[in-house]
C-alpha cells in the first residue's frame, strides 16, 4: 500500500516556508499531494488556478509530486486521493493551537487520516502568506521569501 500524504492549505502565494515542509517530508511518503483550495473565511490577491500554476512550475520534475485544486474539507479530500496522512507546517505555538482544534475534528470525521507537524526552522518561521502579500501589494523585496519560479511572475 503506498503511503501517501496532503498538504493542503490557501498557498496566497505558495512561500519557501511551504517548501521546506515538502522538502522535510517528501522522503517519508511514495506521494505527496498538495491540494490547493479555498477558505471561505478568506480574500485571495490571486486566483485558485494562478496558485496551482505556480505551484506545478516548482515540482514540475518531481514525479513523487502531485498538485491538485479541491474544494470542501482536507480531511474529505484525503479520502478522495486515498491519503493516510495530512501535512501541517507549524511557525509557533499559536500555528499549534489552531491546527490541533482541526487535527481533533479531523480525527472525529476520519480518525484513519492522522496529521503529522512539521515544525518550521528558523530560516523560515517569521514567513506567512500574509506578510508576503502586503510586501507585494507594497512593492517589497521576495527574493528567499517565495521560490523563484513564483517571483518572475509577480
Amino acid at each position: 500500500m503506498k503511503k501517501i500524504a496532503v498538504f493542503a492549505g490557501s498557498f496566497d502565494p505558495f512561500t519557501i516556508g511551504h517548501e521546506e515542509v515538502i522538502k522535510k517530508t517528501l522522503p517519508l511518503f511514495d506521494k505527496i499531494i498538495i491540494g490547493v483550495g479555498n477558505n471561505i473565511n478568506k480574500k485571495y490577491l490571486f486566483s485558485k488556478e494562478k496558485r496551482t500554476n505556480w505551484i506545478k512550475r516548482i515540482y514540475i520534475n518531481n514525479k513523487k509530486i502531485e498538485v491538485k485544486k479541491f474544494k470542501g474539507l482536507t480531511v474529505n479530500f484525503c479520502k478522495r486521493e486515498k491519503a493516510s496522512y495530512i501535512l501541517r507546517g507549524l511557525r509557533n505555538n499559536n500555528d499549534l493551537i489552531f491546527e490541533k482544534q482541526i487535527q481533533e475534528t479531523n480525527d472525529i470525521l476520519n480518525y484513519n487520516i492522522k496529521t503529522i507537524y512539521i515544525i518550521s526552522s528558523s530560516k523560515t518561521s517569521h514567513i506567512s502568506s500574509t506578510i508576503i502579500r502586503d510586501l507585494i501589494q507594497n512593492k517589497g523585496k521576495l527574493n528567499g521569501l517565495i521560490p523563484n519560479e513564483i517571483i518572475k511572475d509577480i
